[in-house]
C-alpha cells in the first residue's frame, strides 16, 4: 500500500476532531467509520480498525480524569464489570455477522443517533448527587457493553442518557464515568477484532494519534464547553453517513478520492 501524505494528514486531523467530539459529547466515531469506509475498508474492518483509536482516546481521557481525582474509581469498576461482559459478546457478534446485516443495523443506529442529536437539547444540566449504583444500572451497563462491542457509534450518548436520566448525575461526572468505563471495556473488543483479522493497523494507529490529541485537549480545556456547535456539525456528518448507506453510489469514497488526487 502506498502512503500518501494527504491520507496521513486526513487520518490524523480527523482523529483530532473525533477525539475532541467523543470526549465532550460522543458520536464522533461515525466520522471514523465514514473515513475508513471511504478509504476502501469493508464495514467490518472499519468497525474493528476504529477500536484502536477508541482504546487510546478513552485511555487518555480516563487518565486525565483520574489524575484530577474527578471520580470514585471503585464504584466505576463495579459498572465496568457488566460492561466488559457485554462488550465481549457484542464484539464477537459484530466480527462474525453478515456484512449486510451489520450495515442494516448501522443504518438503524445512525437514524436513532440522528433523531437523538436533533431533539435532545440538553437544556437542563443536572445538579447531580453522590454516585449510587442500583441493580437496574448493572443491566443498563451490560446492554451498553454489548452495544459498545457491536457498533460503538453513539455509545457516548447512550452512556450519558443512562447516567444523566437514570442515575441523575451532572454532565461532568457523567462524562468522566463514560471515559473510565469504556476505557476498561474496549480493549477486549479490540482483541476480538484483531483475532478475526479485521483491523487495519496503519489507518488505525494514525487515526488514533489524532484521537489522543483531541481527547487530551477536550479533557483538559473544554470539558465544560457548550456542545451545540459540535452537535450541529455531527448532525450533518451522521446524516451524510446515513444517506451513504441508503444509496448504491459511494459518494464519500468518491469525494475523498477526488480530494486526495
Amino acid at each position: 500500500m502506498v502512503w500518501d501524505y494527504d491520507i496521513v494528514l486526513l487520518l490524523v486531523l480527523s482523529g483530532v476532531l473525533v477525539g475532541f467530539v467523543n470526549t465532550l459529547a460522543g458520536g464522533g466515531s461515525v466520522m471514523s467509520m465514514a473515513i475508513f469506509m471511504a478509504l476502501g475498508l469493508p464495514v467490518a474492518d472499519a468497525n474493528g480498525t476504529n477500536r484502536i483509536a477508541v482504546v487510546l482516546q478513552n485511555l487518555t481521557s480516563a487518565l486525565t480524569f483520574l489524575k484530577k481525582r474527578m471520580v470514585d474509581v471503585r464504584v466505576c469498576m463495579k459498572l465496568a464489570v457488566p460492561t466488559v461482559v457485554g462488550n465481549i459478546a457484542g464484539s464477537q457478534v459484530a466480527s462474525t455477522v453478515d456484512e449486510k446485516v451489520f450495515e442494516a443495523c448501522l443504518g438503524v443506529v445512525l437514524f436513532i443517533v440522528l433523531l437523538f442529536m436533533i431533539f435532545d437539547g440538553r437544556r437542563v444540566k443536572r445538579d447531580g448527587h453522590s454516585l449510587v449504583i442500583r441493580p437496574v444500572h448493572y443491566l443498563w451497563f451490560l446492554f451498553i457493553g454489548f452495544y459498545c462491542g457491536y457498533i460503538y457509534i453513539g455509545i457516548g450518548y447512550l452512556v450519558l442518557a443512562v447516567t444523566l436520566w437514570s442515575m441523575r448525575l451532572d454532565i461532568v461526572t457523567a462524562n468522566v464515568i463514560k471515559a473510565l468505563v469504556i476505557c476498561v471495556a474496549t480493549p477486549f473488543s479490540l482483541i476480538i477484532f484483531m483475532w478475526h483479522g479485521q483491523v487495519h493497523y496503519g489507518y488505525g494507529l494514525l487515526h488514533a494519534l489524532g484521537n489522543v490529541v483531541g481527547a487530551f485537549l477536550a479533557s483538559h480545556y473544554a470539558v465544560g464547553w457548550k456542545t451545540s456547535v459540535i452537535k450541529s456539525f455531527m448532525v450533518v456528518i451522521v446524516l451524510l453517513c446515513f444517506i451513504d448507506l441508503l444509496t448504491p453510489y459511494d459518494y464519500l469514497h468518491a469525494f475523498l478520492t477526488r480530494l486526495l488526487e
